[in-house]
């Protein structure tokens, strides 16, 4: 599967501090961001398989 890179722009301070938060919990910011887009692609009836 081909992956295609996202550009966002979010207030600086609130992607620190998530950021943060996923580094002690073990998570990875871009696969939130995929698994969020997966989940609402699919609420609006979209079948997604990675």
């Amino acid at each position: 599967m081909e992956k295609q890179k996202a550009t966002l722009f979010v207030n600086q301070i609130v992607y620190q501090k998530y950021k943060e938060l996923c580094k002690k919990a073990g998570w990875i910011v871009s696969k939130q961001f995929e698994n969020f887009m997966i989940q609402e692609l699919e609420k609006h009836g979209e079948r997604i398989r990675v």
